[in-house]
């Protein structure tokens, strides 16, 4: 684990406690979206960065889940939730490392996770490494905004919840998927609020070479 990586895990081990508290306000308009992103979860499915488990109440029944943090602190809260899927394990893992095989989830699920990953092409390739080819990605992510005023000022403020938690919020996300490997033709990406909340849908096409 490099040192930005265990810096940042320590700064959310120590808001786990009141890490919901401090979301709070944004989990109004995000609740909808976790249910919209998660009724389209089949089969074998990983959560990258479970957190404190605010997507448990909205994965369909028959999902079987796996859920991973490199926070044990955020572990410690999912499994104490009630609402959690009747097939769900949890792991302490860091989603740069990840210890899977290639291609053994049919769906990976991330939510506002890759703004706090240090090395997020990394992480997305490692994504890409353990869903199986054919298989379905599904990411509620907030980005940079394009827009001439908006996307300056998330670069302005950037440092406020970077220094406090460790994410950023001027993340290029679409652009890092590409840098990771995906091709254009098989992301989609619907806007959900203005032009910086997405909700981003990737077939994990793989090359034949892979």
């Amino acid at each position: 684990m490099s040192n930005m990586t265990n810096k940042i895990k320590k700064r959310y081990n120590r808001i786990a406690r009141i890490y919901d508290f401090l979301d709070q306000p944004m989990e109004v308009g995000f609740a909808k979206w976790r249910k919209k992103m998660l009724a389209e979860a089949t089969g074998k499915t990983l959560e990258v960065g479970i957190g404190t488990g605010k997507n448990l109440p909205y994965y369909p029944k028959d999902v079987e889940l796996t859920g991973i943090d490199f926070s044990e602190k955020m572990i410690e809260k999912v499994r104490k939730k009630t609402n959690r899927p009747a097939k769900t394990q949890l792991l302490e893992m860091d989603a740069e490392q990840m210890g899977f095989d290639d291609n053994t989830f049919d769906t990976v699920v991330t939510s506002c996770v890759f703004c706090s990953v240090p090395h997020p092409v990394q992480g997305l390739k490692e994504i890409r490494r353990v869903c199986k080819n054919g298989g379905k990605i599904l990411m509620l992510e907030h980005v940079r905004s394009h827009k001439k005023v908006i996307g300056p000022l998330m670069d302005a403020l950037n440092f406020i919840p970077l220094n406090i938690y460790g994410a950023n919020i001027n993340r290029e996300t679409v652009d890092n998927l590409l840098k990771a490997g995906f091709e254009p033709k098989n992301i989609q990406v619907e806007n959900l609020w203005l032009d910086i909340v997405k909700l981003i849908r990737i077939s994990n096409n793989k090359q034949l070479k892979e």
